[in-house]
């Protein structure tokens, strides 16, 4: 059974900085992609961040130069640090990996962190 499990989130004002952190746990044979998707309420999921295994960072618009996506591939964790936040940035922040097994690549979520951006 394979797991993402998210850490970080919370509330913050305006202008602030928030780190979200990922590991995957369980049985696999490797990790593909691994980032970060958000959801605010009435909109659909989007892509925030997402870094291959071999490191090629992949960011939305909205956060270019404010967000930073990194990845420790030997620990399976993947880390998103949120600078200069804005309320439009408000959203639950779900963690997403590619996960390789039986010669298949199988999609897996993270149970979601709500991140608040307001004064």
């Amino acid at each position: 059974q394979v797991q993402l499990v998210e850490s970080g989130g919370g509330s913050v004002q305006p202008g602030g900085s928030l780190r979200l952190s990922c590991a995957a746990s369980g049985r696999f044979v490797s990790i593909n992609a691994m980032g970060w998707y958000r959801q605010a309420p009435g909109k659909e999921r989007e892509l925030v961040a997402d870094m291959s295994s071999g490191g090629y960072a992949n960011y939305a618009d909205s956060v270019k130069g404010r967000f930073t996506i990194s990845r420790d591939n030997a620990k399976n964790t993947v880390d998103l640090q949120m600078n200069s936040l804005k309320p439009e940035d408000a959203a639950v922040y779900y963690c997403h990996a590619g996960i390789e097994n039986a010669g298949l690549e199988f999609s897996y979520w993270g149970q979601g962190t709500q991140v608040t951006v307001s004064s």
